[in-house]
């Protein structure tokens, strides 16, 4: 096999070959076994990145204190414009990019004899990315070829695109217009049709054909969810949450373990929230959370919204003499929140009772709230609160947000669980935050999260939330005080104390962590090398740094497909002067093109991206969006701008780059409608008083087995990929 030169000369990503071929002199890891008969898994995942920038010249001087580097532009000016790093291995120098006809030219194959048992999932595609650039298993379903020879990879999502698009005969002028219903009906895929299909530009309608270009296969992609209990699951987490490795697992010892177990008392500001994590978790942002300059000295408040006085993170910091020994708190004013919600529109929570209990218990707040707008559902069930009770209440949002001001100062940590819900709903941003549902993560990772009920089960031996419908048995007093023990423990057993479960890992920190330099890219050692940092970028619609994609090393925010384009080509290429995008560019990109999804209506109306520019565009930006024949449908026409876009993105790739696009999903208005329409009879449902034939929507096995379809046919996505 190691002498088979056949495919020396292929640039594709995959060969219509039964044979897999290993060129040159590489070693096994060139060519990673042949495709076999094994099912792709699919798990959530998250986004990864990394601190690498353009390679230093290195100088061939050594002295016998050790080697010497030509300083970064960043790196303190010394005297002879030489500094002395520490004697090691040798560095070698970058071999030479190969040409598009050497034998060690990077391929991902795939084999027509393989035996798929599955459709791949996006978790196969993350996986892929992980395997090329860190430390995850080699893939099943395809064959990396000279791995060590892959300089960038570059994933895209395009939420929109169907399979059924790429029939020859495609009619787009009345393509979209069909109702969410019947529109799960043009499915093309078959329910045990997993193979990947070949592309041929001929047999692509002309709004496409690019595509046949870039890549050779579409593969059909299934998305994360689960069929038995009718749940589609975000694409983006399972893409962006990679999971754990077996080296990140073994520091942490079961909760359960009997033996060997030591209580390591851990003082609370151990597990405050970092800024990363409280923007990647949505809570609202404070000043003193932003860098020093001109971002801190431009932020304002999004309207209604207020912050507490803290200026500096550094303003909450206790000196060691001020705080007494043994002390958990370190000094700190600890008070735990939770809040109660009405419902004032579609999708619109209200505050409706806010509760604070100090580190030893003592109630400090607990006020009933009367909203601005008219209340339409009191959602007695879960907040305990009744119409009689708020009646006659007079206290506004802005009176408690004065009150809050007062009683919050640098120097207080608020406790609670899921706290970016409350904090929005009180329309207030504090910096200092323990959250249990961070401290306790779900053992799949984000964007799943644990329930404080089943926390309190687990772990305090406690059942809570068991009311009757009445403020006395849903109490956020209860609640705010179960937060408040289950922080307590955390800190009298210490940080690996209930957190061996976790199995989730942002890809961007995974590849910042555990990015892989091999022997090809100046890696010393055999092939394999040594553990390095991987750059990465994430490119997006709206505010990029309030999501997962903030653990990016560089962050691009966008407000069209135009501007993710020219931030993709950034990324990649790089900033001249190298101070927000390495000189050279990033080793990983992820981005998604959104103006496809916008027109075909699968944008979710009711999700803001941040505070910018989050909901989609308008219409006559969607509409008239795309060249070609202006006859053309405006879905035609959107097909075509997105065909060309991707085609300059590829074209503007260096030799040697993993190119991805996939779709995430398939149409999934129907699961939203139905959804939606489940929802609300549960709300009706479980009102007390309520009648069965006074419900104003009914939920019955017909509906039931109708989402389960919608669901199915959601799950059937479409990938591409390609090596440039």
């Amino acid at each position: 096999m190691g002498k088979n030169r056949k495919n020396k000369s292929n640039r594709g990503i995959f060969a219509t070959t039964t044979t897999l071929a290993m060129n040159g002199g590489e070693s096994d890891d060139a060519v990673h076994g042949a495709v076999t008969a094994v099912a792709a898994g699919a798990s959530p995942v998250d986004t990864a990145a990394d601190l690498a920038g353009t390679p230093q010249t290195l100088a061939s001087k050594e002295s016998s204190a050790g080697s010497l580097k030509r300083p970064s532009p960043h790196d303190a000016d010394d005297d002879d414009g030489w500094q002395t790093i520490e004697r090691g291995r040798p560095v070698k120098k970058h071999k030479k990019v190969p040409g598009p006809n050497s034998n060690r030219y990077p391929a991902i194959y795939f084999s027509p004899q393989a035996r798929l048992q599955a459709m791949i999932s996006v978790s196969s595609l993350r996986d892929l990315i992980v395997y090329i650039f860190a430390d995850g298993p080699a893939p099943q379903w395809v064959a990396v070829k000279h791995r060590p020879e892959f300089r960038k990879i570059v994933a895209i999502v395009v939420p929109g695109l169907e399979e059924a698009m790429f029939k020859e005969n495609v009619d787009f002028s009345t393509y979209n217009k069909l109702p969410p219903d019947q529109a799960t009906d043009r499915i093309a895929t078959a329910p045990d049709d997993y193979y990947p299909r070949v592309l041929k530009e001929e047999a692509l309608p002309p709004a496409l054909k690019p595509f046949a270009e870039m890549f050779p296969h579409l593969w059909p992609v299934r998305a994360p969810g689960d069929d038995k209990y009718a749940k589609l699951y975000s694409p983006l987490q399972s893409m962006l949450t990679v999971p754990l490795s077996k080296e990140k697992k073994g520091g942490v010892q079961p909760l359960n373990e009997p033996r060997g177990w030591k209580d390591e008392r851990t003082r609370i500001t151990e597990f405050l929230a970092t800024t990363d994590e409280l923007m990647e978790h949505g809570f609202p942002i404070h000043p003193a959370m932003l860098p020093d300059g001109a971002k801190r000295d431009a932020f304002r408040d999004p309207d209604g919204f207020v912050h507490t006085r803290v200026t500096r993170l550094e303003e909450g910091d206790v000196p060691e003499a001020e705080i007494e020994q043994g002390s958990i708190t370190a000094g700190r004013q600890v008070l735990a929140l939770d809040c109660e919600m009405c419902m004032t529109g579609e999708k619109e929570f209200s505050l409706t009772r806010i509760s604070l209990v100090s580190w030893d218990g003592e109630v400090v707040l607990d006020e009933l709230v009367k909203p601005d707008k008219p209340i339409i559902d009191y959602v007695t069930r879960f907040s305990g609160i009744t119409k009689e009770m708020l009646d006659p209440v007079t206290t506004t949002l802005s009176d408690i947000q004065s009150r809050l001001l007062d009683l919050l100062h640098p120097r207080t940590i608020l406790v609670g669980h899921s706290l970016d819900s409350d904090l929005k709903a009180i329309r207030l941003a504090h910096p200092f935050i323990v959250d249990t549902s961070i401290l306790f993560p779900h053992p799949r990772g984000p964007p799943l999260k644990l329930s404080l009920k089943s926390l309190a089960q687990k772990y305090l031996n406690r059942e809570i939330q068991k009311g009757d419908g009445t403020i006395h048995g849903h109490d956020s007093i209860e609640d705010a005080k179960t937060c408040l023990d289950l922080v307590k423990k955390k800190c009298e057993k210490g940080k690996a104390w209930a957190a061996g479960d976790v199995q989730g890992e942002n890809l961007f920190k995974r590849l910042a962590r555990a990015g892989t330099a091999y022997r090809a890219t100046a890696g010393p050692g055999a092939t394999g090398g040594l553990p390095v940092g991987k750059s990465s970028a994430a490119v997006d619609w709206g505010d990029a740094t309030r999501s997962a994609c903030n653990a990016a090393t560089v962050t691009i925010s966008c407000e069209s497909d135009a501007e993710v384009e020219a931030g993709i080509i950034r990324a990649v290429k790089g900033d001249p002067d190298g101070l927000e995008v390495p000189g050279g560019g990033v080793d990983f990109v992820w981005a998604r093109l959104r103006e496809l999804e916008a027109l075909q209506g699968w944008w979710n109306r009711n999700k803001v991206v941040g505070d910018g520019p989050g909901g989609p565009p308008p219409s006559s930006q969607t509409e008239d969006a795309g060249s070609g024949d202006p006859g053309d449908s405006p879905l035609e026409r959107c097909l075509t701008s997105l065909s060309q876009r991707l085609k300059r993105i590829h074209d503007a790739l260096p030799p040697c780059t993993a190119f991805i696009v996939f779709s995430g999903t398939g149409d999934p208005r129907e699961v939203g409608r139905l959804q939606a329409m489940q929802a609300q009879f549960r709300r009706e449902y479980n009102t007390p008083g309520s009648k069965w034939d006074q419900l104003s929507v009914q939920w019955t096995d017909k509906e039931e087995q109708a989402l389960r379809r919608a669901v199915r046919a959601a799950r059937r996505g479409i990938g591409f990929i390609g090596v440039k």
